[in-house]
């Protein structure tokens, strides 16, 4: 695994984004662990978040592209940090966009925040966890409605790697349904190779007891 995943998963953990317990998805599964990416709330979280973005972004994608569409909400900050992660650490000037939940009749008007979209634009879209498509459905429309881009892929923090709405995980039927590539700065799988029996701060994170219960959670809703 390389050394920046290992570090984004103990980054997750001080931020509090990783969590251990018991927990419901909104789908109402009973979950051992939850990814809440709520809680990047400083500036120095969300640089290095958008550093982690960029890292992955330039191993899968590379940087040839022109827009990264981050659907709102929580995808906005995250294509603000990332493209200006990706200026730093590598010298290039990738413009950021995001959807408005409503159209604006007045100043700034539109659709669409941040760099209007044109004809043959290569985008790449970024989000947050996996997810099970509804974003997509919603934004993608919106996007082609304004211009006839190329959508190269979608980036997430983390892959849970369970079952989507189908026997696929959601980032293979996001991949499937729309013809792109999908990728995230690490897997549940990678999670759990990290932090089982192995102290992080002088605590285990994953013991044998919590790995069983992760176990059990992925023969009922992993991937098949």
């Amino acid at each position: 695994m390389d050394a920046y995943k290992k570090e984004f998963i103990e980054f997750m953990i001080d931020c509090q984004v990783l969590q251990f317990g018991d927990f419901v998805t909104k789908s109402g599964r009973n979950t051992p662990f939850f990814v809440n990416t709520g809680f990047y709330r400083s500036g120095s979280q969300l640089q290095k978040l958008g550093e982690y973005y960029a890292k992955t972004i330039e191993q899968k994608f590379g940087l040839d592209f022109d827009i990264l569409f981050g659907p709102a909400y929580k995808g906005i900050p995250l294509s603000v940090a990332t493209t200006m992660a990706i200026a730093q650490m590598y010298g290039k000037d990738i413009s950021y966009c995001s959807n408005r939940k409503e159209v604006k009749d007045h100043g700034d008007t539109g659709i669409l925040l941040g760099s209007p979209v044109q004809d043959k634009d290569k985008v790449l879209l970024i989000e947050d966890v996996t997810t099970a498509g509804t974003s997509m459905q919603e934004t993608l429309p919106i996007l082609k409605a304004q211009a006839d881009v190329v959508l190269l892929g979608l980036v997430v923090s983390v892959d849970r790697m369970e079952r989507g709405q189908g026997k696929k995980s959601a980032l293979a039927e996001i991949q499937e349904t729309y013809g792109f590539e999908t990728t995230a700065i690490v897997t549940m799988a990678e999670v759990v190779a990290h932090l089982h029996n192995k102290p992080y701060n002088g605590k285990v994170m994953i013991d044998d007891d919590l790995k069983h219960r992760i176990d059990a959670y992925y023969e009922k809703y992993g991937v098949l």
